[in-house]
């Protein structure tokens, strides 16, 4: 349940903390005081969207905070998305810039509107104001029933399974309209892959071709060369050797003298080692080197045939190894869609798990219906519709998303009538009250420990409204229940009570909340029995349907 609602600068309120209670409890007030406000707030801080206009003129930023019990389910949301705290209590808090910038928090710790969404599945159900209109749309009817029969998870495989079927009948039905442009571009892309792959090319093998086409094309310059250097490293007088080994001999000479230099003779001779290396090696490389126009003219041909074909592709040779790839897999895929009995085998079997599974939806809807109406009809009878009875119609319809029927409603309101659509029968008050049936009904069903109300009465007065009155007292037996009303047959019926007002302070509006005891209570009941003049006879009714003493 909700325990605590604390608002700061948010539109007409500049700071207010407000502790809720268990069971049934309303809030009252004049047109115009602020009593949506709060109920914008609690809306606000479980994931609506924000907007800057939330924030009350002159302040920075608006600032709501809600304090729930944890129900069991959920305990493990909160663990999964890392967001469970160390007490038994859940805080939620929204902060809304003057920008129009916002920022979400679960238990201390920063989140998005999504997740707070999704935590306050499981913490509140708001039936708005006016949602009884709602009920005149097939789609509204069609939810309602799905909500009361719990089959969430068959219209959403309904929905998947319709979305695979169309998708698998337009895919038939392009191949079949394009049956000749596909085997247009078949062909093509068989081409492309046989003379690719006549090819042979790999990138390795074009930089291994393009290595040896290079020493063969220079192979006179490579042997002259390669000699010319070993000539000038072995040279007989001139050569560096031959001046290297004088040199070592000359210093060998000097090291007799000074042995310090000795050390100095092995660099030498290192050097005199690595250069005869070096030169052997140029001469045994200028021996191998063969002048090949054979291999050089097979080399030529091999290269003029990889950039032909690079050409005619308007690719580089590099690229030609991933543009046969991606003509493979083409010619595959456009193989598969061009088949087109395997296409419309998919599309039957795809159509045949939609049945399937609309089917499963029909059954769920059906049993449900039953249940609604009975439950609905039991409820008209306490609302002033005496006789009258609540009808589900599951009309067939083409295939479709939400399965193979349309839900109507249908009513009749008073005995002695046959039952009609809902759109066409029922009057504004009718519709009203048909509308509080179905959604203290459907409460009874919603797993939120929270239900809040917002003039869901409206449109309805008397001994109706009383009646009204006890069945939401009734669901607050259960759970919290928290209703804006105008009416005093229903404040009459909560367990505690919340009146909103309007004050200007320095020049500005602003809006209160006060916990009612029970001498004020009496005084809100009577202004909103007697209007602008309340006299004692209004506020001995106001104790009478409290049940409490006239106030002295």
């Amino acid at each position: 349940m909700l325990l605590s609602l604390a608002l700061t600068d948010f539109v007409l309120v500049e700071r207010l903390e407000l502790n809720l209670l268990p069971g049934f409890g309303v809030l009252t007030g004049e047109t115009g005081a602020g009593k949506s406000i709060l109920l914008d707030a609690i809306a606000l801080v479980l994931g609506e969207r924000a907007e800057a206009g939330v924030v009350r003129e002159g302040a920075s930023r608006a600032e709501i905070a809600a304090e729930f019990d944890i129900p069991g389910g959920l305990r493990g949301w909160l663990e999964e998305n890392d967001l469970a705290g160390e007490d038994d209590v859940l805080l939620l808090r929204r902060v809304v810039e003057a920008t129009g910038r916002s920022r979400a928090f679960i238990n201390g710790r920063s989140a998005t509107a999504q997740q707070l969404k999704e935590a306050g599945a499981f913490l509140v159900d708001i039936h708005g104001q006016h949602a009884h209109y709602s009920l005149l749309k097939a789609a509204e009817q069609r939810r309602l029933l799905d909500e009361y029969a719990g089959s969430q998870p068959e219209v959403q495989a309904t929905a998947e399974a319709f979305r695979t079927w169309r998708t698998a009948a337009e895919r038939r039905r392009l191949a079949a309209s394009h049956a000749g442009e596909a085997e247009a571009e078949r062909e093509r892309l068989e081409w492309t892959v046989r003379e690719l792959t006549a090819l042979e090319f790999t990138v390795e093998g074009w930089q291994s071709i393009q290595d040896e086409h290079r020493r063969l094309a220079h192979a006179a310059e490579l042997i002259q060369g390669a000699q010319a250097v070993a000539g000038l490293l072995e040279g007989e007088e001139e050569g560096a050797l031959a001046r290297l080994r004088l040199a070592r001999g000359n210093l060998a000479d000097l090291a007799e003298i000074d042995p310090a230099l000795s050390e100095r003779l092995d660099t030498l001779q290192g050097a005199i080692d690595g250069l005869h290396d070096t030169a052997r090696e140029l001469t045994r490389y200028a021996e191998r080197m063969e002048l090949d126009d054979a291999r050089l003219a097979e080399l030529e041909a091999r290269i003029a045939a990889i950039q032909a074909a690079a050409r005619k592709f308007r690719l580089r040779p590099e690229e030609i190894p991933e543009h046969l790839a991606q003509a493979r897999a083409q010619r595959e895929e456009l193989g598969a869609s061009a088949d087109l009995e395997a296409l419309a085998r998919a599309e039957a079997e795809a159509e045949a798990s939609w049945r399937q599974r609309a089917e499963a939806l029909s059954c769920k809807r059906k049993a449900a219906a039953s249940r609604l109406e009975q439950a609905a009809t039991d409820a008209m009878q306490q609302l002033a519709m005496k006789g009258g009875c609540f009808g589900i119609a599951l009309l067939p319809c083409d295939a479709a998303a939400h399965g193979q029927e349309e839900v109507e409603f249908q009513v009749l309101p008073h005995a002695g009538q046959g039952l009609k659509p809902l759109a066409k029968t029922a009057s504004g008050g009718e519709l009203s009250r048909i509308g509080l049936v179905l959604q203290t009904v459907l409460s009874g069903v919603s797993g939120a420990p929270t239900l809040i109300f917002d003039e869901v009465d409206a449109g309805i007065g008397g001994g109706v409204a009383e009646i009204v009155g006890r069945l939401l007292s009734d669901l607050g037996s259960s759970r919290q229940v928290l209703c804006v009303t105008h009416l005093p047959q229903v404040a009459a019926c909560a367990a505690w009570h919340c009146q909103v007002s309007k004050e200007t302070v320095a020049g500005s509006a602003r809006s209160r909340v006060e916990a009612l005891d029970a001498a004020a209570r009496v005084g809100e009941i009577a202004r909103m029995l007697g209007g602008v003049r309340i006299t004692e006879a209004t506020r001995q009714h106001a104790a009478e349907m409290l049940g409490t003493p006239t106030p002295r």
